[in-house]
């Protein structure tokens, strides 16, 4: 039945076209970071006040996650992407023409509810195909977001040294729209989900359990993500913009970016490997630990060579956290639970990101400086670390789960 239905040929092809339709709908939440400082000058904003199109665009792909994981779980696939490709090109065609940085806001709330679609969605969707290699499945699909972050921040930045912000919002809703619609139609299998649970209860992979309810767990490792990705959005959302103020220009800083990001997907593949062998929550502290260790490494040093290999030591040490959570999910929760509990919990650390996002613009309004939204960060990442030390503590052996 596992050969039939998990772990197969298609299970890796469909993979394929995972990472091919995450990378293209990802984009949403990318472009706005390395356009920011263009937004900033154009509507002679704050940097908070121009922080808001990102925290709206995440607080979009926050519901998107728990909203469109239903709409899978419910319809499938390909109706979900249908829509989602839609609503993506629809927040770049809008964001365009606005004539105010809350209209703009405003429209990237659309962007990121549709961005939503290549992440949470679309992991949860994966990990049915896979038992024993479910870990390095949910970590490639994960990774990319990250590809798509590399690729949309290289071809933002090449864009807007010929055209202004609104161009380049113009050409990713046309590419949008020409991709998505037609990767949905590679979607319309189906996975039968009572040979998957049976697979589930014969496999080795039988479910963990931590004596908490469900309800209660989701919630945990929802205050658990906030924490780690108010720690992580600091240099992800504010990386060109610091740069900018310490005079290295905002081409430095989306090369800095690049580097997160391409650090990331090396760091989420090779989570993926991690979870198979420790289990999720062990490869979720591991990340944890050195994401707090890299952000650290920003206080002391803001020379150019140390905050290139900063950024990448970042990357490389963050990239596996968020995608480990749908993991954990995986192995404490039930398998027709999967898009709704993988969706609730990546729905919080996206908020996490906005708050972490917001709050940085605002330290630095208040005092001229990211000192301290680097110490910000690194208390919230103590939160999410202190958690999965608590659920190590709690977790019992894997149980078997009935057919």
């Amino acid at each position: 039945m596992t050969s039939d239905v998990h772990d197969s040929t298609y299970s890796w092809i469909r993979l394929g076209f995972t990472i091919l339709t995450g990378v293209m709908a990802n984009c949403g939440m990318w472009v706005i970071v390395v356009i920011m400082p263009s937004v900033e000058t154009d509507f002679g904003a704050t940097r908070a006040a121009a922080s808001m199109p990102y925290i709206l665009t995440m607080i979009g792909f926050a519901v998107g996650n728990l909203l469109i994981g239903r709409v899978i779980d419910r319809f499938g696939a390909p109706r979900a992407l249908v829509g989602a490709g839609l609503c993506i090109s629809a927040g770049y065609a809008l964001s365009a023409i606005a004539p105010s940085i809350w209209v703009l806001s405003a429209c990237h709330l659309l962007l990121g509810l549709g961005t939503a679609v290549g992440f949470g969605p679309l992991i949860a969707d994966i990990s049915h195909w896979f038992l024993r290699r479910r870990g390095i499945a949910v970590g490639l699909a994960a990774s990319s977001n990250y590809v798509s972050g590399v690729l949309a921040s290289m071809f933002a930045s090449a864009l807007l040294a010929d055209y202004d912000w609104r161009t380049v919002y113009f050409v990713f809703a046309v590419l949008t729209v020409s991709t998505i619609l037609p990767l949905s139609l590679l979607f319309r299998r189906k996975l039968p989900l009572d040979a998957h649970g049976a697979a589930e209860a014969q496999s080795a992979i039988n479910r963990r359990s931590t004596g908490m309810s469900p309800r209660v767990l989701a919630w945990m490792l929802g205050l658990a993500g906030i924490g780690c990705c108010v720690a992580m959005s600091m240099p992800q959302v504010h990386i060109v913009a610091y740069c900018i103020g310490l005079g290295y220009g905002p081409a430095t800083g989306a090369e800095m970016l690049t580097l997160m990001l391409a650090g990331g997907v090396i760091s989420r593949v090779a989570s993926g490997f991690i979870a198979d062998r420790l289990g999720g929550v062990a490869t979720l502290l591991i990340g944890s630990v050195l994401q707090c260790i890299a952000l650290a490494l920003f206080l002391p040093w803001d020379g150019l060579v140390p905050l290139y290999v900063i950024s990448t030591v970042f990357g490389l040490s963050q990239g596996g956290i968020v995608p480990s959570y749908a993991v954990v999910v995986r192995e404490y929760m039930p398998p027709r639970e999967a898009g709704a509990r993988v969706g609730f919990v990546l729905m919080l650390t996206i908020l996490g990101m906005a708050l972490g996002g917001w709050m940085a613009g605002v330290i630095y309004d208040l005092t001229g400086s990211y000192r301290l939204a680097f110490i910000n960060g690194v208390a919230w990442n103590g939160l999410n670390i202190a958690i999965m030390l608590f659920l190590i503590l709690r977790s019992r052996p894997p149980q078997a789960v009935p057919a």
